[in-house]
């Protein structure tokens, strides 16, 4: 057995108290070992005036749209997607979308985060990509149907499902999947109805947009005569390993329905906020119980997947949509961003204890903007930076040693994005 020790630095526990504490992780398995005062290991990462926190888990993004940050921004979602990212997605190749998923999850690598949920296409790049950066994720193709006829449409949900079965466990253990079918206005009900009791018989969870803004749930209402959540349950869907991202739009009722079935939620609020999508009733929803979760969605409508900027938008935006200072405050908005997420996602992660994944982040605290130290805690949520991240742990593997990825070659996969993203508009063009 190899062990590496984590050192020197003050540790984040489970109940968000800070102390003095070493880690020792097991580099074999993966896991930690012992937190507390612990013997020296066959390696050693300082963290020598540092605070260790959990590695953040970034719930909801699309990593390759790297690609195309800044390419479309100042738009409402609808005419976002329809007039300026779909049709360059249309021209997306393999080799793209592993280039852009490199420089994802190097930002990601850099800012701290350990684990993630991506939905994009040309999955098996992403799956390749994350195998490489040492990271663990859960992966599904993201299934449209619309304007598409009936066998394309169905092969497109066949390809999504397909690929949650064969990819599963990938990555040594580090890659889960999920059926992934985009959203309830994007997928037609008879594919739901047909492909979701397939899922279910597979073991595999479903992610999709939900609720994200009112063009996603005024059509439903109209046809249905149902909210869409009610519309999702009655398709098969919400089920505990359930999660959907957005939210924006739940009323009461489907707020009380996902406390009932314990489909969780993926609150992106960074996103929202860009496109006008709305604001998520945040508090409400864990005042009720539901398991909520934080991401960044794609660089394209962020720009960027520091999820410490993500923190900080939470905790801002859950305050006016509550209309209350103490709503979604900062320890909630740190469990959110690390135990909330690695729950949804079925990751042992998210805590500092002995048994979980040995997933971590050092956060270097020499810093003009995290002085004082009055709490630690509300300084994660209010004023820590991705830039402020030292070393970065996953799965026992360091992959962040001070601020230096070490499994890429950062200039080279900068280099490959910027030219791989130039040619895909051009082409789109």
């Amino acid at each position: 057995m190899s062990e590496l020790l984590v050192s020197g630095g003050r540790i984040l526990g489970p109940d968000l108290t800070v102390e003095r504490a070493d880690v020792l992780v097991d580099t074999d398995s993966g896991d930690i070992l012992s937190v507390g005062d612990v013997g020296p290991g066959d390696d050693e990462l300082d963290a020598a005036g540092d605070l260790v926190i959990p590695g953040l888990v970034n719930a909801h993004t699309h990593v390759a749209m790297t690609l195309l940050r800044g390419h479309a921004d100042d738009k409402p979602l609808d005419a976002w997607l329809q007039e300026d990212i779909w049709p360059v997605e249309a021209e997306l190749t393999p080799e793209d979308v592993r280039a852009g998923a490199e420089l994802g999850l190097i930002e990601m690598l850099k800012s701290g985060t350990t684990a993630l949920a991506d939905m994009y296409f040309e999955m098996p790049e992403v799956v390749d990509a994350v195998a490489q950066s040492g990271m663990r994720a859960r992966l599904g193709y993201g299934s449209i149907t619309v304007a598409k006829d009936e066998a394309d449409a169905r092969a497109e949900m066949r390809d999504g499902l397909d690929f949650a079965i064969e990819y599963d466990g990938a990555a040594d253990g580090r890659v889960a999947t999920a059926f992934m079918p985009h959203s309830l206005t994007t997928v037609g009900e008879q594919y739901y109805r047909e492909f979701v009791p397939e899922a279910r018989e597979a073991g595999v969870p479903i992610h999709l947009h939900a609720n994200e803004t009112t063009d996603e749930v005024d059509p439903i209402v109209d046809e249905h005569g149902e909210r869409p959540l009610e519309y999702a349950r009655d398709l098969g869907l919400l089920e505990p390993e359930d999660f959907l991202a957005h939210g924006v739009h739940v009323d009461d009722s489907e707020v009380e329905l996902l406390a009932e079935t314990g489909a969780g939620v993926v609150h992106c609020p960074a996103s929202n906020m860009k496109l006008a999508s709305g604001m998520a009733p945040v508090q409400a929803m864990l005042d009720a119980g539901v398991s909520v979760g934080l991401g960044t969605d794609g660089a394209a409508s962020n720009n960027d997947l520091d999820m410490f900027g993500e923190m900080r938008d939470a905790a801002m935006l859950g305050k006016l949509a509550a209309e209350d200072a103490s709503a979604v405050d900062a320890g909630t908005v740190v469990e959110m961003a690390t135990a909330g997420g690695a729950d949804l996602l079925g990751f042992d992660s998210g805590r500092i204890e002995a048994g979980a994944n040995a997933d971590l982040a050092v956060i270097d605290l020499d810093a003009p903007h995290l002085t004082p130290a009055h709490d630690l805690v509300s300084h994660l949520t209010y004023a820590a930076r991705g830039s402020d991240v030292r070393h970065t742990v996953c799965d026992g593997q360091v992959l962040l040693r001070d601020r230096e990825v070490t499994v890429f070659d950062e200039t080279a996969v900068r280099e490959r994005a910027a030219e791989r993203a130039s040619e895909l508009v051009e082409r789109a063009a």
